[in-house]
């Protein structure tokens, strides 16, 4: 795993999109795994400007997002539909035929997500996944205790993450109490992860993330066996890695050879 520790919010929100920008233009038909939330919201910010000012084009580009409240349709203010054409999707040139996030107000769950599956295999699985991580180590809504193996569900939210949610709503009642999720396992078949993190609530969560035991409790753990994952850190997020500086060193000497 790569850990890229930046001064702060807007530092790796501008790494990230750098990286994303850096892979668009590589392959301009990527597949991109989306997340949603106030992490990745910067890097979008950033996303947009460089369409509008620097001619980044998403015409071809291909996204799956990783969640979706169950209950909530496309056109509530809460929805992760809404919120990607919000922060996104609208003001960039990318058609809706080629934008997917999971439904949250289908009829058959299992075999919808079946079918969110083969879409994103006959897509050619996703290239680059961009992950946040939760309070309590989760990525997606695969929530502690989760199996890493999993494929995209149903499933419940713990009553720690309704809480989190709760101050996106005016009425706590009114958080969704499940979500559609892609699993661990379909998150782990993606070619390349990119998992952002800010702030020194999450510090705690990382250490586990990336130095802690692979296991189901700490759910984003499961990264460790990944072969590609880039982590974007600010100093707050990054201040409880017991090998930080190392991490900086090597970041360092990376830049010393490239220049060579």
């Amino acid at each position: 795993m790569r850990i890229i520790i930046e001064p702060d919010y807007e530092a790796i929100s501008r790494k990230a999109a750098q990286i994303v920008a850096d892979r668009i233009r590589k392959k301009p038909d990527i597949v991109l795994g989306l997340a949603t939330g106030s992490t990745p919201l910067g890097m979008y910010q950033e996303l947009i400007r460089m369409h509008k000012e620097e001619s980044l084009d998403f015409s071809k580009v291909v996204t799956f997002n990783l969640d979706e409240y169950w209950g909530l349709p496309s056109s509530h203010p809460q929805s992760y539909h809404y919120f990607m054409w919000n922060n996104l999707f609208s003001h960039v040139n990318i058609t809706s035929e080629r934008v997917h996030i999971p439904s949250g107000t289908v009829n058959d769950v299992e075999a919808y997500c079946s079918w969110y599956e083969d879409k994103i295999k006959k897509a050619g699985g996703i290239d680059l996944q961009i992950l946040g991580i939760g309070r309590d180590g989760h990525i997606g809504f695969n929530e502690p205790g989760s199996s890493l193996g999993s494929r995209t569900r149903m499933k419940t939210l713990t009553p720690e993450t309704v809480e989190d949610n709760a101050r996106f709503f005016e009425n706590k009642d009114e958080v969704p109490k499940f979500a559609i999720t892609m699993g661990g396992g379909s998150i782990m078949e993606a070619k390349e992860c990119l998992l952002l993190a800010s702030g020194k609530n999450k510090a705690e969560t990382v250490q586990r993330c990336i130095e802690g035991p692979i296991c189901a409790e700490c759910t984003s753990s499961i990264l460790q066996l990944h072969p590609k994952v880039i982590a974007i850190l600010d100093e707050e997020a990054s201040q409880k890695l017991r090998r930080k500086e190392y991490y900086k060193y090597v970041e360092k000497m990376a830049l010393k050879f490239k220049k060579s």
